[in-house]
């Protein structure tokens, strides 16, 4: 699993994204294990869109079966994405709920516009090698702890360990 952290979300304000280093350090400490690569392949390609990773991880990895992970929060505004049709007709693209958006997510444009390409329930775990546009809602335990209160949990952890 590759987690990529953006340097700037070109739809949020550079005030209300923490430093690179210190987000890239926080997925590191989260995303253990062999099979986990934190990366910042937007930084090294020069791009701030998801499209163009998609596009040269396929190139770089062709016979990678590549998913894309994203949570509710993000299909609800996957939209105002660049590129973002795209995106759905380059990978198979997994949602994980997430508390208080999961419903509005399912009625959000991008869910509107591919919604005959929905994988439910059991079908999910056929997205790996599915022809895009393929798409599946993915529900479990919700944590309903803020994102930000996460990482702030997590900083707070890291911090004792220096200690």
């Amino acid at each position: 699993m590759i987690w990529l952290v953006s340097p700037q979300n070109p739809l949020k304000s550079s005030g209300e994204t923490r430093d690179l280093a210190e987000r890239m350090a926080g997925a590191r400490a989260m995303a253990r294990g062999p099979a986990m690569v934190v990366s910042d392949a937007e930084r090294r390609l020069g791009s701030q869109y998801t499209i163009d990773v998609v596009r040269a991880l396929k190139a770089r990895f062709p016979g990678v079966h590549f998913v894309w992970i994203m949570g509710a929060d993000s299909l609800a505004t996957f939209h105002r994405w660049s590129g973002w049709t795209e995106i759905m007709r380059e990978v198979p693209v997994a949602v994980v709920s997430r508390p208080w958006i999961a419903l509005k997510s399912r009625f959000s444009p991008a869910a509107r516009r591919f919604a005959h390409f929905r994988r439910p329930g059991a079908k999910a775990a056929t997205l790996p090698g599915a022809k895009p546009p393929a798409w599946a809602f993915l529900t479990g335990p919700l944590n309903f702890q803020s994102s930000t209160a996460l990482r702030q949990g997590l900083r707070q952890g890291m911090r004792a360990i220096d200690r």
